[in-house]
């Protein structure tokens, strides 16, 4: 895992982290009830990443997901699968892509740019939706505010096999269109929702860019939602299926700013 320099002034002295949750592996059904709208988005033999469904044919992922960390190119819709409720070998419902959008400001990029987190977003049109009792699409929400509590359920590299729950983290600070989080990420759990529970319902505010240090400590970025979803739902509405929307930018950085935080730089199947 290569450690990128960032820029993160406005964070560079974070408050203290209230009492978190540890990670739990959701290993049962009666453990994974109601999160089975996220799944695993199997990326070919590209690695994965973790969406949910905010539609029955609708998967949020995030937009690193749909590229090549290597060559930059896209990934054919083709070559995913979206694994719904995926554990210990079975999904509650598999399904292909037939088209997949990231937002139109978003540039792939092999640097450490942190400006394209505000924009690491991605919506992907199911082949068939998921119609199922046990699989209710989640709702979004506004994002938070600095010092509420999230909590996250994602796949990652070392838990590929069935999906974890951390309860509650925290959101740290914002910068705009960006989440800074306690929440513990790792390899996969790009695209990962994060979620704020009002009600008694979870709602999906974010979803997980990339992880990061800073100081020393360790933090999860997310993109917010709001506009950026709204652009999206925009761009797939006037993309033919078995297509990518966007512009399809891609941009090599080199070199990074000086400041008080280390990025790990997002692959196509880690954050």
């Amino acid at each position: 895992m290569r450690l990128f320099t960032i820029a993160l002034c406005a964070l560079c002295a974070l408050p203290a982290a209230a009492q978190e949750s540890p990670l739990v592996a959701m290993l049962t059904g009666d453990a994974s009830r109601g999160w089975e709208a996220v799944g695993r988005l199997n990326l070919g033999d590209r690695g994965f990443c973790t969406g949910a469904l905010i539609a029955p044919d609708q998967v949020l992922t995030a937009a690193h997901c749909l590229f090549d960390k290597e060559t930059g190119a896209r990934l054919e819709v083709d070559s995913m699968q979206f694994l719904a409720g995926w554990r210990n070998g079975r999904a509650i419902a598999y399904r292909g892509v037939n088209r997949a959008v990231e937002h139109p400001d978003y540039i792939f990029s092999g640097a450490d740019d942190l400006g394209r987190v505000a924009y690491d977003l991605a919506l992907l049109q199911l082949d068939q939706p998921i119609q199922l009792p046990s699989v209710v699409p989640f709702d979004t929400d506004a994002r938070p505010v600095k010092g509420d509590e999230v909590g996250v359920v994602s796949y990652a590299q070392d838990r590929a096999d069935a999906p974890s729950l951390q309860e509650v983290c925290h959101v740290l600070g914002r910068q705009p269109g960006i989440l800074v989080l306690s929440c513990t990420v790792d390899f996969g759990s790009s695209g990962a929702p994060i979620f704020a529970i009002r009600d008694g319902v979870a709602r999906v505010v974010s979803v997980v860019s990339a992880k990061a240090e800073v100081d020393g400590r360790p933090v999860a970025l997310g993109t917010a939602l709001e506009e950026p979803l709204a652009e999206l739902r925009d761009v797939m509405a006037t993309t033919a299926p078995g297509k990518h929307g966007g512009v399809a930018r891609v941009r090599v950085l080199s070199g990074g700013a000086p400041g008080g935080a280390k990025f790990v730089r997002p692959d196509a199947h880690i954050p």
